[in-house]
């Protein structure tokens, strides 16, 4: 594997001041996985937030004009999608701000960025009020939580990484996956709250704004547990090493371009069925059914709880059979639930449940090892860099598109076409590793 050697300073005099100070203070793997977690729920708990709001609250508040409440709703996913175009842009300016001014700096602005376009989503007035200029403010904070989380890519994860045993990196790479049910959960739980407690009215003038609020204080309780890791000891020497250093993107792409397009579709089936088991089912049941959306989020709930148990089995799995074949098993489930899946959806409310319940299992799975293979190939100084942007673009190829595109197929030609969707990522998951394997064997 190639090794960077003309990379930029690994972090700001500020930074390794304080790691001076923290010199006789190791950190344990443990505090290392309180951080991770941390971090990823508070940006996965931002999505969400959105994600949830783009189908309870955004079709009526933003586009009431749209001709029926579907329309509405697919308007709605297309500015969801806005946050994917924006990441890969985030990452390539952050890296930038890292390698000038260091990654406690880069991580303060991303994370205060991320969590301000959040709250400013709160205060957003609707159609009614202004005009298209709602439409325009809510793409434009859309664009805002994309770009920062292009820069809070932090390397934390790859620090727990380098800290494992050999033979527990299965474990120790669903750690940071933990985060996504967490996150999700959470946004649940509140929007859960608010829908049932509150009537329509209330709900759509003020109750589904404080999810919202609640996104900044957590970015803030979340900036400061990662950046007291970043301040480590530990952190600085692997930055010094080059493990852990930002490298310009087009050097990255240089040696290691192959590598970044074969691991955007390593876990591509994992995070195409990632929004087809929590935002998907969520548009479909309150537009073609009359059940309450709030007991149905009881529902994504539990099936949170059911991927966490899945996400961390599959750290216990794959460190008996290997992370490879994890996914490849994975993806083949993943197809075979793009069969059974809109059997299920369309079944009524049982259908519904164990739509959610299976699918949350079957995604915990795979999603527990899927962003731990994308970091496996690249070498010493391009690993940061590479990992960020691979994961960005496989995000936007697997992730940014899932809902617009399952609501419109399953909508105008039947559930059976989200199915068709979501076997495309399995195809495409089974197709990389295979050609992954392929690669190593020559080389």
């Amino acid at each position: 594997m190639a090794t960077a050697t003309h990379l930029g300073p690994s972090s700001s005099s500020l930074e390794r001041d304080a790691r001076r100070i923290h010199d006789d203070k190791p950190v344990s793997p443990g505090s290392i996985a309180v951080g991770v977690v941390i971090g990823r729920m508070s940006e996965f708990f931002d999505f969400f937030v959105y994600g949830l709001a783009s189908v309870l609250v955004f079709p009526q508040l933003i586009f009431p004009f749209a001709p029926d409440r579907l329309t509405g709703t697919l308007y709605s996913f297309a500015i969801f999608s806005l946050a994917f175009l924006a990441r890969p842009v985030g990452s390539v300016v952050f890296m930038t701000i890292d390698r000038f001014y260091g990654r406690g700096t880069k991580l303060t602005i991303a994370l205060f960025l991320l969590g301000g376009s959040t709250a400013s989503i709160a205060f957003l007035p609707g159609f009614d009020e202004i005009g298209y200029w709602s439409i325009a403010l809510l793409a434009l904070f859309r664009l805002g939580q994309g770009f920062a989380l292009g820069g809070a890519w932090d390397g934390l994860a790859s620090l727990l990484a380098l800290n494992a045993p050999p033979n527990h990196r299965g474990w120790y790479a669903m750690i940071p996956q933990l985060g996504a049910p967490i996150g999700f959960a959470l946004a649940s739980i509140l929007f859960g709250y608010f829908v049932a407690n509150l009537s329509s009215e209330d709900f759509l003038s003020w109750g589904w704004r404080y999810p919202f609020f609640v996104a900044f204080a957590i970015n803030v309780v979340a900036l400061f547990a990662r950046l007291r890791l970043v301040m480590t000891k530990e952190f600085g020497t692997l930055l010094e090493q080059h493990e852990l250093e930002a490298a310009p993107i087009l050097d990255v792409l240089r040696v290691h371009g192959r590598d970044i397009l074969i691991g955007a579709f390593v876990p591509l089936a994992s995070f195409a069925m990632f929004h087809l088991v929590t935002i998907f089912p969520l548009g479909w049941v309150s537009l073609h059914s009359d059940r309450p959306v709030g007991a149905f989020m009881v529902v994504q709930v539990i099936g949170a709880i059911v991927g966490i148990i899945a996400i961390i089995a599959s750290g216990l799995i794959a460190d008996r059979i290997g992370r490879r074949a994890q996914l490849a098993i994975c993806a083949v489930l993943i197809a075979i639930f793009s069969f059974v899946g809109p059997l299920l959806i369309g079944a009524g409310n049982s259908g519904h449940d164990a739509y959610v319940i299976i699918g949350f299992g079957v995604l915990g799975l795979s999603f527990g090892q899927a962003t731990g293979s994308i970091s496996s190939r690249f070498g010493r100084g391009y690993r940061y860099t590479g990992a960020a942007f691979t994961s960005d673009l496989a995000w936007l190829v697997g992730a940014g598109f899932a809902p617009l595109v399952a609501l419109s197929l399953s909508s105008r030609f039947g559930l059976a076409f989200a199915g068709y969707y979501l076997l495309s990522g399995a195809i495409c998951t089974l197709a990389a590793l295979a050609f992954s394997k392929a690669l190593e064997q020559r080389e």
